[in-house]
């Protein structure tokens, strides 16, 4: 595992877990996915977080040696979610006299996932605004209910300006992997943090009063340089912005036929001078990555087959997941494929009519089995529509 350098009182006692297939058992990982945890050493030791199940052991390990033969005087639970939250139990065992501090959500939830002894005694509830010094160190903590959780929180560090920012500025693959930062970052936060985004916006105002050089996450990377550019991701990200001009087609074919047409219709766009164009099969690619991708443009073209007097199953999915994720803001443009009754439209526009601020082109495509001569002219209209 990489060696995380974070600062002589602050230590990373996280663990790369690169077994993992499904995080969530939903989101695809090719590189893995770091379970941070952090150790503050001064007067008192406070560990910040535990970690998944699955690493228990290693982060036992790592624990121990960080503590070189001290004890763990506080655990501060920043959010409940079991791959973060798994090891309270066994720390509690393990330490008899570590207080746990969180908050009333915080408190409730533990109760339900664990029989600690004592816990009434043991605990330290916070609140916003509330403050804890054990020696040289002080954290602020900040409450950041549905973050994604309601019991979420992050800490504020005073002496070294550090953000334990829980699930915020996270993102996807171990530490180790050589990766850009921001495009798992996106498909990170668009799918874990994605419907709440109000939520974040009023975290980012708190976070704003506070002078932060470095920025400590649940998952990825310690952020130290350039904390403008992540900060101002989340605030595109957050208040559903486009973040690039250009076109995502998402298509959903069935016998290959309504994917000639996508194809057809990234070049029409590129001759009609999109900026750029992004083109995914719903029913092959990743659904979280067309997800993350249907956020990033500022325009979508969604082309599928009808099916079963609705449309075809991966283009609901996919919908479903927009919706659910509180997709709104985006300009989108529509091709529809069908032999006898072509209905993909009609379902899309009804699903579509459920989201904010959502602009749907007047012109609508309509393919007969397979794409005509007179489809392309429509489709060039709706193009210069779209880009208008």
């Amino acid at each position: 595992m990489k060696k995380v350098e974070i600062s002589e009182n602050v230590k990373y006692i996280g663990v790369d877990d690169k077994t993992i297939d499904l995080f969530e058992s939903q989101y695809v990982v090719p590189n893995g996915i770091s379970y941070n945890s952090y150790l503050i050493k001064d007067e008192k030791n406070v560990v910040m977080d535990t970690v998944d199940k699955r690493a228990t052991d290693e982060w036992i390990k790592n624990l121990k040696e960080a503590l070189d033969g001290e004890q763990v005087d506080y655990l501060v639970v920043l959010h409940m979610e079991p791959d973060h939250a798994s090891n309270i139990g066994n720390l509690a065992e393990m330490y008899p006299n570590m207080k746990i501090v969180g908050n009333e959500t915080t408190f409730k939830f533990i109760k339900q996932f664990f029989d600690i002894k004592n816990l009434d005694d043991r605990k330290i509830v916070v609140k916003e605004g509330d403050s804890l010094s054990f020696g040289k160190h002080t954290l602020t903590f900040v409450m950041a209910p549905m973050v994604h959780w309601p019991e979420v929180m992050v800490a504020y560090e005073q002496n070294e300006k550090i953000l334990f920012s829980a699930d915020g500025f996270g993102k996807f693959g171990a530490l180790d992997a050589d990766e850009d930062w921001t495009c798992e970052a996106r498909r990170y936060y668009f799918n874990i943090l994605g419907k709440y985004g109000s939520q974040v916006q009023a975290l980012l105002k708190k976070a704003a009063t506070l002078d932060i050089k470095m920025i400590c996450p649940l998952h990825g990377p310690i952020l130290k340089d350039n904390l403008e550019y992540y900060i101002n991701k989340y605030d595109i990200w957050s208040s559903y912005k486009p973040e690039d001009d250009g076109v995502f087609i998402a298509f959903a074919s069935i016998h290959g036929n309504t994917a000639n047409a996508a194809r057809e219709m990234k070049k029409i766009l590129e001759d009609c001078g999109a900026k750029k164009v992004a083109i995914a099969d719903l029913s092959r690619e990743d659904m979280h990555e067309c997800v993350e991708d249907a956020f990033r443009y500022d325009k979508i073209i969604l082309a599928s087959s009808s099916y079963n007097m609705g449309v075809f199953t991966p283009m609901e999915q996919f919908l479903y997941h927009l919706k659910n994720k509180n997709y709104q803001n985006r300009k989108v443009g529509i091709i529809e494929n069908g032999t006898w009754a072509p209905s993909a439209a009609k379902t899309m526009k009804e699903i579509l009519s459920s989201m904010k601020d959502i602009t749907i082109c007047e012109k609508i495509v309509t393919i007969k089995s397979v794409l005509k001569e007179e489809n392309k002219d429509e489709m060039k209209l709706l193009a210069e529509e779209l880009l208008k």
